[in-house]
């Protein structure tokens, strides 16, 4: 049963399903009483998709450091299984940052990925990827990123998609949103990207917008510090891990492999 505002039902969505890797996982986000010790983005939209329906059920079946070819092959038919009418997919990512790869080569995946979710007629909504202008480490692959976000739109429009454009999703380009990896959302721009998802789908919500205080600026020798860190901690473990062709999701289940009733929480607490 869907529950009804004073306008209408909330939505029309009673099984939701997410796909992907470590987006859509909620690395970032962590919460460690929550399946898999994350929150994210995801989590938070089924969160409020609850509170609009008596029978809502959600799954996920992200996992961290997956290519697309791997959630090409092990995620689409247990997600397709689930009988989703809403599902969510993130993909494509982790191969558009490699080195040498082809945006257009990704996103040929991708299409066979869409092509075969939007089968049973599920609402279905994909993601550009952020506008990786504002980063130092990835400004220069911005242009591959480009190519690959007007694939994703093209493949939309071909499979009648929903797109929660990032690129174009201005709250996310402020590294206050990131975690210390820098590769990851913390749990303010999962905030923020639930809310695009949620708006990408017309669902009223009563999630606000989050307005951190602005942060003091770093002096030279403080940002060139946090650098040095950045690259012990997080960038050597992830070029050691692409030469030994290792994955950070190499032995992670699903945190959500079956479509399971989702308990609905005070929309207040949703922060």
């Amino acid at each position: 049963m869907t529950r009804e505002s004073s306008s209408g039902p909330l939505h029309p969505w009673s099984r939701y399903v997410a796909l992907g890797d470590s987006f859509t996982e909620g690395i970032g986000d962590p919460e460690p009483s929550r399946p898999g010790g994350n929150r994210g983005w995801a989590d938070r939209v089924a969160e409020v998709l609850a509170q609009g329906s008596d029978d809502f059920a959600y799954g996920n079946l992200a996992v961290r450091g997956k290519l697309i070819q791997q959630i090409l092959d092990e995620q689409v038919e247990p997600a397709l299984a689930l009988r989703p009418d809403l599902i969510t997919i993130s993909a494509g990512g982790n191969d558009v940052i490699r080195p040498g790869s082809d945006p257009d080569l990704v996103s040929g995946k991708f299409e066979q990925i869409i092509e075969r979710l939007t089968s049973d007629r599920a609402t279905v909504v994909i993601f550009t990827a952020t506008d990786v202008g504002f980063s130092p480490v990835f400004r220069g692959i911005r242009g591959k990123v480009a190519i690959y976000n007007e694939n994703i739109r093209t493949i939309a429009t071909r499979y009648d998609c929903i797109v929660a454009d990032q690129w174009g999703f201005t709250p996310i380009q402020d590294t206050r949103m990131w975690a210390p990896d820098r590769l990851h959302l913390n749990p303010l721009g999962h905030h923020e990207v639930a809310r695009l998802v949620l708006s990408s789908l017309n669902v009223e919500n009563s999630l606000e917008p989050m307005k951190p205080e602005p942060l003091p600026t770093a002096s030279w020798r403080q940002a060139r510090g946090e650098d040095i860190q950045w690259a012990r901690e997080y960038l050597v473990p992830w070029v050691v891990r692409r030469i030994r062709h290792q994955s950070s999701g190499d032995h992670v289940l699903p945190k959500r492999p079956d479509a399971v009733p989702y308990e609905v929480l005070d929309v207040d607490s949703l922060s």
